[in-house]
């Protein structure tokens, strides 16, 4: 059984992440996204609302799996039987940014490759952090967002510009 993973902070899960999902989980056995704990950043969402998200939406796709980790990649690709990391690509900075850390991740387990899966054209300048900072001007987000999750992420917005979490 082929199994990738497809690692990320997802926060929150943009329609650029569902569509690298999608596609990843058309190519392999079981694809397991996972939330990465990213010390440098402040998460919108806690990591157990972020694996909620994802949960809410990937949810029609019976091959995917989805988990929360704290530890580097590489060895949790090893503890679960992954050969590939799916990584997407958005533009030419993302391929600098991410082949390095592939580079990284085959040095620490030698088994583990890196696929790299070019965003759509649509969501090509799509990132979590475009997201926040559009919602934060009450952009209407349908073409950004999954659906399910736009009560969620707008309640937070509001709840942030009123002082709250």
């Amino acid at each position: 059984m082929k199994v990738a993973i497809y690692p990320g902070s997802f926060d929150p899960i943009t329609s650029g992440h569902l569509n690298i999902i999608r596609r990843a989980a058309n190519i392999f056995d079981k694809l397991i996204v996972c939330v990465m704990v990213n010390a440098g950043k402040s998460p919108m969402f806690n990591l157990e609302e972020r694996v909620d998200l994802i949960k809410r939406v990937t949810a029609d796709i019976p091959n995917v799996e989805v988990d929360s980790s704290n530890e580097l990649l590489a060895e949790y690709a090893k503890r679960k039987g992954s050969c590939v990391i799916v990584k997407g690509l958005r533009a030419g900075s993302d391929f600098e940014n991410e082949f390095q850390m592939a580079l990284i991740n085959h040095n620490i387990n030698p088994n583990l490759d890196t696929m790299f899966l070019t965003a759509e054209h649509q969501y090509m300048y799509l990132s979590s952090s475009t997201v926040k900072e559009l919602g934060r001007y009450g952009v209407v987000l349908p073409e950004f967002l999954p659906e399910a999750i736009i009560p969620d992420f707008q309640e937070r917005i509001k709840s942030n510009l009123q002082g709250g979490k």
